[in-house]
């Protein structure tokens, strides 16, 4: 083969692969690119949202309201709607997102079901015979020291099947102190601590 035509080859080749790195290099990022863990771990929400708009949906969803919640724990996000012309607001929770990769708080969808579990730190455990049947023993686990009531959707039913009462057996250490001492388990709790009784003895 002729000598030229060789180094023609040859450089047209060198030609080609350097026009293939500088089209990727000149490419946008795709929004889940790994490569933004590093270049911006913790993007401005309002930011990210704005991006989102513009490439997903034309820039129709400018008056969307998005913001962080501190009180969500159960899951990563909701989007409430007041129907048609009315504020849509999407709330993101901060105490399951704003730590963990910025991965997750792109795609949003998660399976984060250790660290919602991780919030439930106030437990009731019924004294009805629903303590012994599956799935949940009579156990409910509760971000809020909110005890079981006829607020919950599955209390009419409660009471009819099983009728027991709800006696929180659990909640967050230190909890009785920063609200003075109020709470019923608190005052057993302290009282076992002294070696005195107010309760009868918590259910192991």
């Amino acid at each position: 083969m002729d000598e030229d035509l060789v180094l023609a080859l040859r450089l047209q080749e060198e030609w080609n692969l350097q026009a293939s790195e500088r089209d990727r290099a000149q490419a946008p990022l795709s929004l889940v690119d790994a490569s933004w863990e590093l270049v911006d771990p913790t993007p401005d929400l309002q930011a990210l949202f704005v991006q989102f708009n513009d490439r997903f949906f034309w820039g129709q969803l400018e008056a969307v309201e998005v913001k962080w919640s501190m009180r969500m724990t159960l899951c990563a996000g909701i989007c409430s709607y007041e129907g048609r012309g009315g504020m849509c607001s999407i709330r993101l929770s901060e105490p399951l997102l704003k730590l963990r990769p910025r991965k997750d708080l792109v795609e949003v969808y998660h399976t984060f079901h250790d660290e919602v579990d991780e919030y439930r730190r106030h437990w009731w455990r019924c004294d009805g015979p629903c303590r012994h049947r599956k799935p949940y023993y009579g156990y409910v686990k509760r971000a809020t020291n909110r005890a079981p009531s006829a607020h919950d959707y599955w209390w009419a039913e409660h009471q009819q099947k099983c009728g027991g009462t709800y006696v929180k057996i659990k909640e967050p250490e230190n909890y009785a102190r920063k609200g003075k001492g109020k709470t019923k388990l608190g005052r057993q709790l302290a009282a076992e601590k002294k070696g005195t009784s107010v309760l009868p003895p918590l259910p192991r």
